[in-house]
């Protein structure tokens, strides 16, 4: 009886050290930390999106193969809807292994699955901040979906031994639809020009304001010329018109002085002893203008400068001449100028 006891203990021994050996051959992977994925495009449905996976904690062996499934549950699951894999391919600028060029993909036939070998084998480089870059994918189609990453990597080609595992969460996004208003704007500044400066090639007689055209003491001999500076800002896409007209001849009680001669479309010089009172201006836009040409003032509007698209500052010089003759009553006249500055949105 003694002896039966002692075999059947050797027996259940005999048992145990099969089941603790079984189990040392067991292979676990390590688990990945700090896991993330980026998309550089987070849209349902957009394609020829990269997607980059990042971990930690990486085992420093050497692996064979690489193992990415894109699905709908953290463990099994099926892939994304819509979600395209068969065209991505092992970006150039993945450093989880040192030569990612080396590596082959496999097969593709299911979406959402994606394996790398490479017989040889290679180990990372360091455990912290390794990357697979991805190119190539299509998005699934549902935005608001969480989705996973079932990421494994393994010592053999047939993907079978592993070593590293981990998993991460994404979710497409339809995006938030940006809108702003940029009400219209503009500046219009009327600035003085002082005596020692000229316009259109005529040196200028007498200084102005802001506010003033002051033409001086004019004689049958000496022409009174003064004239500003017209400034525009506007953020108007087919930029701006600026406008000149009078309201009536100048005028020293029943006595006036007749208007020049010359013509918005035929703008003509100004001489001395001969009546006249008339503008100029510098803007390229009314080149008929320049070599000190001159046109009469009318009570509607007429276009001295112009625009085409938004400025910032633009400046045009505008001038004004008066001429008297010898029979031109002695006195102080008057009329008012208005310039007008229109935005064209």
């Amino acid at each position: 009886m003694k002896i039966k006891k002692i075999f059947g203990l050797i027996a259940v021994l005999a048992l145990w050290g099969g089941l603790f050996f079984g189990l040392a051959q067991v292979v676990k992977a390590a688990v990945l930390t700090g896991g993330s994925l980026s998309l550089s495009d987070g849209k349902p449905s957009s394609t020829a999106v990269t997607y980059t996976a990042d971990w930690d904690n990486v085992t420093t062996s050497a692996i064979k193969c690489i193992k990415l499934v894109f699905s709908d549950a953290a463990t099994g699951g099926s892939a994304p809807t819509g979600m395209i894999t068969s065209t991505a391919a092992l970006d150039g600028t993945t450093d989880f292994i040192p030569n990612p060029a080396s590596w082959s993909i496999g097969s593709t036939a299911a979406e959402g699955t994606l394996t790398f070998t490479y017989d040889i084998g290679e180990a990372p480089v360091s455990a912290d901040d390794r990357t697979v870059v991805l190119t190539g994918i299509t998005n699934g189609s549902t935005a608001g979906t969480a989705y996973y990453l079932q990421f494994s990597t393994y010592s053999d080609t047939g993907c079978s031994a592993g070593v590293d595992s981990g998993t991460v969460a994404f979710i497409y996004t339809a995006g938030q639809s940006v809108s702003l208003t940029v009400d219209p704007s503009i500046s219009f500044t009327v600035n003085a020009v002082g005596v020692g400066q000229s316009v259109n090639g005529a040196p200028i007689t007498v200084d102005s304001t802001a506010t003033t055209i002051p033409l001086g003491t004019v004689t049958t001999s000496a022409n009174g010329i003064t004239a500003h500076d017209l400034t525009v800002t506007t953020n108007a896409a087919s930029g701006y018109t600026i406008y000149a007209k009078y309201t009536g001849v100048l005028t020293y009680g029943t006595a006036t002085i007749t208007d020049h001669t010359g013509t918005h479309a035929a703008p003509a010089t100004m001489g001395t002893g001969t009546e006249a009172f008339g503008y100029t201006t510098e803007d390229t836009g009314y080149n008929q203008f320049q070599s000190n040409k001159y046109s009469k003032f009318l009570t509607t509007n007429e276009g001295i400068a112009v625009a085409t698209t938004a400025v910032s500052n633009e400046t045009t010089r505008v001038g004004y001449q008066a001429a008297v003759s010898g029979t031109t009553e002695a006195g102080n006249y008057v009329t008012t100028v208005i310039l007008t500055c229109t935005p064209m949105y």
